[in-house]
C-alpha cells in the first residue's frame, strides 16, 4: 500500500513539474479549465453525458501526451548534449504527437460546442452582468500571465516587488 501511495506522489510531482516548467502544458490546462468552467458554471451549452465524456477524454489525452513529450525531451537531453539528428527527430516526433492530439481535441470541441445559440446566450449574459464580465476579463489576464510567466516567474515578481 505504501508503494502505491508513493507512486501517486511521484505522478503528482511529474504533473506539477510539467505545469511549472512547460508553457504548453499551462496553455492546455487554461483552455481546459475555461471550457469546463463554461460547461459546468453556466448553462449555455447543451452537452450529453457521452459528449462530456469525450471532452474529458480528449482533454486528458492532450495533457498526458504533453507530459510524455516533456519526458522524452528530458531523456534525450540526458542522453546527449551535442546536436544529434536522431535526438532532434525524437523530440520533434513527441511534440508532433501532442500537436496531432491537440488538433483532434479542438475538432472534437468544435463539433460538440459549435452551438451559435449558446454563444448568443453567453453574450447576452455578460452584457447584462458587467461585474461577472469584469471577473472573467481579470481571470483571463491572470491566465495569460500564468501561461507566459509560469508559477516561478510570478513568484519571482512578488519576491522582488512585494515586501
Amino acid at each position: 500500500m505504501r508503494n502505491l501511495l508513493k507512486s501517486f506522489v511521484y505522478a503528482f510531482r511529474g504533473i506539477t513539474y510539467c505545469i511549472a516548467h512547460e508553457r504548453n502544458m499551462r496553455i492546455h490546462l487554461c483552455f481546459t479549465a475555461y471550457m469546463f468552467g463554461f460547461l459546468f458554471v453556466h448553462d449555455f451549452f447543451e452537452v450529453s453525458r457521452t459528449q462530456l465524456a469525450l471532452l474529458f477524454a480528449v482533454s486528458g489525452l492532450v495533457m498526458a501526451l504533453e507530459a510524455v513529450n516533456t519526458a522524452v525531451e528530458k531523456v534525450v537531453d540526458l542522453a546527449t548534449k551535442e546536436i544529434n539528428s536522431l535526438a532532434k527527430i525524437s523530440k520533434d516526433a513527441a511534440a508532433g504527437a501532442v500537436l496531432i492530439a491537440a488538433i483532434g481535441s479542438v475538432a472534437v470541441g468544435i463539433s460538440i460546442l459549435y452551438q451559435p445559440e449558446a454563444f448568443v446566450k453567453m453574450f447576452e449574459y455578460y452584457k447584462e452582468n458587467i461585474p461577472v464580465l469584469i471577473g472573467f476579463i481579470i481571470s483571463f489576464i491572470a491566465s495569460v500571465i500564468f501561461v507566459f510567466a509560469g508559477p516561478y516567474g510570478i513568484k519571482n515578481f512578488f519576491v522582488k516587488h512585494v515586501k
